[in-house]
């Protein structure tokens, strides 16, 4: 999913209403298994709950501001996008084994499949992590690709370092010394509950994007940031907060795209052919 224009470029001062009032009215409909879709009338109830004015999101004869429009149309946006478009390409462990093997017979790959994190009979490969490797082997031609990068993103100028990111990331295109991009995996087929370690995933790549923010706006550097998720159970039926929190993190500019789940099939292909073309420009 690449972020909806209309959305982008926000102030803050947006992003900080979509945030308190999620956090008050609520992420879901309670009962349902949906994201909620918040109107003008609950907006203006979970500013109020929290002692604030209400005055910048409905006018005195009832009609929402500018803002107060704004906003509604984001939070629809927000559902729609996550209850039709997300929910289902979110993969569960049989759907993914069953694209893993597809791709892997018809792809025989050289490229790296790391093995999942379990013992015991649920040892085995880290099928989407596996799958998304295949498909930018694929589709990368021949490129240079860093499918595990050991070491921190480092971007330079004048054969000096200009930036590094703080943590390490899942995979560089074509390696983390000058990317042209970066991503970072989340699949979590085997988690029962959604826990701090999986909520920590979600803010280490806002992290992540303020940093590559902050290296654009004042040294025009250009390095792309995709997040790429998967479990129908970890993330639909446990963490659909945080769903809307990635959906509002790709609309503040932290992260250039999220792909989730089957996504990676139709998307990656025409990710990576973008990169590909960049990496044989002339410098």
């Amino acid at each position: 999913m690449q972020p909806d224009p209309t959305f982008l470029r926000q102030p803050g001062s947006f992003w900080a209403n979509v945030r308190a009032i999620s956090q008050v009215a609520g992420y879901s409909v309670r009962g349902t298994g949906y994201v909620s879709a918040h109107g003008l009338s609950a907006m203006v109830r979970a500013v109020e709950r929290k002692g604030l004015q209400s005055t910048h999101l409905q006018s005195a004869d009832g009609q929402p501001t500018a803002l107060g429009a704004k906003l509604t149309s984001y939070f629809r946006f927000r559902a729609r996008m996550l209850n039709d478009y997300v929910e289902p390409r979110l993969m569960d462990l049989e759907r993914a084994q069953n694209v893993f093997g597809e791709l892997h017979a018809r792809l025989a790959p050289r490229c790296p499949i790391p093995a999942n994190k379990q013992r015991g009979e649920k040892a085995g490969p880290a099928y989407f992590t596996g799958i998304i490797n295949m498909l930018i082997e694929q589709h990368s031609q021949g490129c240079p690709v860093d499918y595990d990068p050991r070491q921190l993103t480092t971007v330079t100028r004048d054969e000096k370092p200009l930036r590094t990111l703080a943590r390490r990331v899942d995979g560089a295109f074509p390696a983390p010394l000058n990317p042209i991009a970066i991503w970072e995996i989340k699949e979590y087929y085997y988690t029962t509950t959604f826990g701090s370690r999986i909520a920590d995933g979600v803010y280490e790549t806002l992290l992540d994007g303020m940093e590559l923010s902050e290296l654009f706006t004042n040294e025009d550097v250009r390095v792309d940031h995709l997040l790429m998720i998967d479990s129908h159970r970890t993330w639909w039926k446990s963490g659909r907060s945080y769903l809307c929190r990635i959906i509002d993190m790709l609309h503040m500019g932290f992260v250039d795209e999220v792909l989730f789940g089957y996504e990676v099939v139709e998307r990656l292909p025409d990710v990576v052919a973008n990169w590909v073309t960049r990496y044989r420009q002339p410098h």
